[in-house]
């Protein structure tokens, strides 16, 4: 078996960091189909599935620290933190280092980290529509979410609708849950919302973040 280290092709398409840091500016979002490489996703995908079939995931919340508590009438994902336990990982890992430098450089954004985590959606789980940087708190600035679902149907459900930062009620894309698809967008202006899948659906979600430290406080990572 071929190590993922090993393999020739990089983790993400290079020409999508160009039309990536593009729509940034022009539209605060972008998705790209095929961005992904393909044995990452598959080698990810079994990851994420092991987990869920040996209950390893944790169910996901809304808040952080006191604020953090459990909604499912608002978010019905279970999660785990990537922390480069696998080949895999490292590899989804330090592709996304690589885009965090090209942002720096492209947009002086003074991107500091970045965090993410499996996302794991059973059958009709959704997650309402939402920011996900915390008001007054800036900290995350651009999210991410890559998409890890092979030959995922036409009925399957589970896309996430983006909606312009405006008008929250203006749908501006749909983008369907499937293996390689790449979204990433602003932050603190685009609302977005999960639909209620009618499969089990399987992502990675990220943020790059900047340091929100202040007063002494350290601000946490999660």
């Amino acid at each position: 078996m071929i190590a993922l280290s090993e393999l020739d092709s990089p983790a993400l398409d290079p020409q999508a960091h160009l039309e990536l840091v593009d729509a940034l500016v022009e539209q605060g979002w972008y998705v790209g189909k095929g961005v992904i490489d393909s044995a990452l996703c598959q080698a990810l995908h079994r990851e994420i599935h092991h987990l869920a079939e040996h209950d390893a995931l944790d169910e996901a919340g809304i808040g952080r620290g006191q604020q953090h508590h459990l909604r499912k009438d608002i978010r019905g994902d279970a999660i785990h933190w990537l922390d480069r336990e696998s080949d895999a990982q490292r590899r989804y890992l330090d592709a996304m280092a690589e885009l965090q430098q090209s942002l720096n450089q492209a947009l002086f954004l003074g991107l500091f980290e970045y965090e993410a985590h499996f996302a794991h959606y059973p059958a009709g789980a959704f997650y309402q529509r939402h920011l996900d940087s915390f008001r007054g708190r800036a900290n995350r600035v651009i999210s991410t979410v890559g998409y890890l679902n092979p030959d995922w149907p036409s009925d399957g459900g589970g896309e996430m609708v983006i909606y312009h930062p405006d008008d929250p009620a203006l749908e501006v894309a749909r983008v369907v849950p499937e293996a390689g698809t790449f979204a990433c967008f602003l932050s603190e202006t685009i609302p977005h919302e999960v639909l209620p899948t009618r499969q089990p659906r399987a992502s990675i979600a990220g943020w790059f973040r900047r340091n929100a430290s202040m007063g002494g406080v350290l601000d946490p990572a999660r």
